[in-house]
């Protein structure tokens, strides 16, 4: 791609960033991975489920992101990161997206686990502040709030055993 450098008119506010910048205007990631097409994704398996083997297909691209806030190479050009797109059979697009910065010689399947677990880590951050209580905190300092989470934290460990005993049989 062609970078063309800032010119200023001479008018306004002179331009802070003078170095170079990308002429086109940035393309969405459906259209990235749309160009690429269906034929392009690789079937993976992420881990194994209670009904079988979790797969789907994915899409695996390079791309830099369009970011103001990106913090450029010396050079002036925008990091490279990994697009990921889920693309099941039975879908006309793409359904779901990542994107990422890890190293370049991280396995796919790698990628594909460390974004399913973010589901399993917030349904277990939910079952701490429902059962446990973890939202119900209202300390003010942060050895408070720390004292707070480890005991949550150790709870799962002694609540089982507790629970158990707490349903004793009662005589009928």
């Amino acid at each position: 791609m062609l970078r063309v450098p800032r010119l200023w008119s001479g008018r306004g506010r002179p331009p802070t960033r003078t170095g170079l910048r990308y002429p086109d205007t940035a393309v969405s990631l459906a259209e990235h991975v749309l160009a690429v097409g269906h034929d392009a994704a690789v079937t993976l398996t992420w881990r194994e489920g209670s009904k079988g083997a979790m797969s789907s297909h994915f899409v695996f691209l390079r791309v830099r992101p369009a970011e103001h806030r990106i913090s450029r190479a010396g050079d002036g050009t925008l990091p490279e990161r990994r697009l990921i797109a889920q693309w099941p059979d039975e879908e006309s697009e793409p359904v779901k997206y990542w994107l990422y910065s890890l190293p370049a010689d991280t396995e796919p399947a790698d990628l594909i686990r460390y974004g399913k677990i973010r589901r399993r880590i917030e349904h277990d951050y939910r079952e701490l502040k429902t059962g446990l209580g973890l939202d119900h905190f209202e300390g003010r300092s942060w050895t408070g709030r720390h004292r707070h989470v480890s005991c949550h934290r150790r709870a799962p460990v002694h609540y089982p055993c507790c629970d158990s005993t707490a349903k004793a049989v009662a005589p009928a």
